[in-house]
């Protein structure tokens, strides 16, 4: 089975000039990652007037693994070759990475890149791809995996410190900046000079149209602002399932990183189930018109005056809170004078409602709002509540509610409850899961 792995944008608000050179200084080995033992340039050509380098690298990396396991392989190190492709003309450093020893039974590829910010020519962005191939690997394909994994974390949680780490050292011996390569006054116009050479205005035009009007970039300052916290791996699943939905046909509208974070929660962290329930989702909502459905819904006059539920501040973690007077609330008398359809779209309106005030309060507060609160007063619960029909519906909007806001409610509180809630839960409990194992 191929694993793959992709890293979110890591930005260094550092020009890419002098990032290229702290790169140089992390060869040929460096204490900070004292997984690579040597590195011994193989190929080194200088190309366009110096406008690109291309240069090829044979690595000796350590085995990161127990004892016993290495024992058992027979090797205490590895060879890795690695290609890089300098373009200081257009600032793009290209970085490829295959192993070298034991290729037969196993694919290891590794996808770099170093290129100046889209949006400020002052700071540079670098993403990283790989892939994992096992195919036969002396009966430790299982636990080739896991290394894999693990040893991906590590380098991506190393990699920003490592280059933040040899530009500080630079500066401290009084390198601040480097110069931009510009071409020599009496050297022919190559294509890629002709390329850098564009006019700003000109190739901004060029990238605005590249990238989608709701594209963001996915950077460590963005998941901690917007997301919270994430693994590496946990990134990686989600730039996947991100790439897989720009592959839609007819999505008129990319679902913010929030969203899909909690389809990703919701199935566990397996992207294709995550992709499937986040494509129907979608299609449910256009064909329900949910995304105009706080602007349309008009609340029936039983609802504005009867039904007990509202929103009412945040909790202390920030969540908007609904409070729900569930006690007081005439199941039978609500269902019979709006139907089911009528308290579904009311749960859904209040759903959309809750989404947009999730969204509020992260944007007041600077730091990430996934869900909301429900606060279900149960003051005045008794056995009426139980009506079979009432809970029949019940069961159906939770069935909806569930795959089309998963992982929105974050957290619920009950209070006042009374003696028949232990009761009422048990028969209500019963009838969930009968309904679960038949959906």
């Amino acid at each position: 089975m191929v694993q793959k792995f992709q890293s979110p944008v890591r930005v260094y608000k550092h020009p890419f000039e002098l990032v290229m050179k702290a790169y140089e200084c992390r060869f040929p080995k460096c204490p900070q990652m004292p997984i690579v033992l040597d590195c011994e340039i193989v190929k080194d050509e200088v190309l366009e007037n110096g406008a690109k380098r291309n240069t090829s690298r044979r690595c000796k990396l350590a085995v990161d693994a127990p004892y016993i396991f290495k024992k058992l392989i027979g090797v205490d190190f590895v060879y890795f070759l690695q290609h890089n492709y300098l373009d200081l003309a257009n600032r793009t450093l290209n970085i490829e990475a295959v192993n070298e020893s034991f290729s037969s039974r196993i694919e290891i590829f590794e996808r770099c890149r170093y290129y100046a910010h889209p949006d400020n020519p002052e700071w540079t962005c670098f993403d990283q791809t790989a892939t994992l191939d096992i195919k036969n690997f002396f009966g430790f394909e299982h636990s080739m995996e896991k290394m894999g994994m693990k040893q991906y974390t590590q380098t991506t949680l190393k990699g920003k410190e490592i280059i933040e780490y040899f530009i500080n050292d630079l500066k401290e011996k009084g390198v601040t900046s480097v110069e931009r390569w510009v071409p020599p006054v009496d050297a022919p116009c190559s294509p890629t000079t002709r390329e850098a050479s564009e006019e700003p205005a000109q190739k901004l035009k060029d990238e605005e149209r590249r990238r989608s009007s709701h594209d963001v970039l996915l950077d460590g300052d963005f998941i901690a602002k917007n997301l919270g916290t994430l693994t590496p791996m946990q990134a990686s699943k989600l730039l996947e399932l991100r790439k897989m939905l720009n592959g839609v046909e007819d999505l008129e509208q990319m679902p913010s990183y929030q969203t899909i974070l909690r389809f990703l929660t919701a199935r566990d962290w397996h992207v294709n189930q995550a992709c499937t329930m986040l494509k129907d989702s979608l299609k449910w909502r256009k064909e329900h018109n949910i995304d105009t459905l706080i602007k349309d819904y008009k609340a029936p006059a039983v609802v504005v005056n009867h039904f007990p539920g509202t929103w009412h501040h945040h909790d202390k973690d920030g969540r908007p809170i609904y409070i729900l007077r569930l006690g007081h609330m005439d199941v039978k008398g609500l269902l019979k004078s709006i139907g089911t359809e009528g308290l579904l779209k009311l749960t859904l309106h209040i759903c959309e409602e809750g989404m947009q005030r999730i969204k509020e309060s992260a944007e007041k507060l600077g730091q990430p709002v996934l869900s909301w609160c429900m606060l279900v007063d149960l003051e005045g619960l008794s056995m009426r509540h139980l009506w079979r029909p009432g809970v029949k519906a019940l069961l159906n909007i939770i069935e909806t509610v569930e795959r089309n806001y998963p992982e929105t409610m974050g957290r619920v509180l009950v209070v006042r409850a009374p003696r028949v809630f232990p009761i009422a839960w048990t028969i209500v409990s019963a009838f969930i899961r009968k309904f679960l194992q038949n959906h």
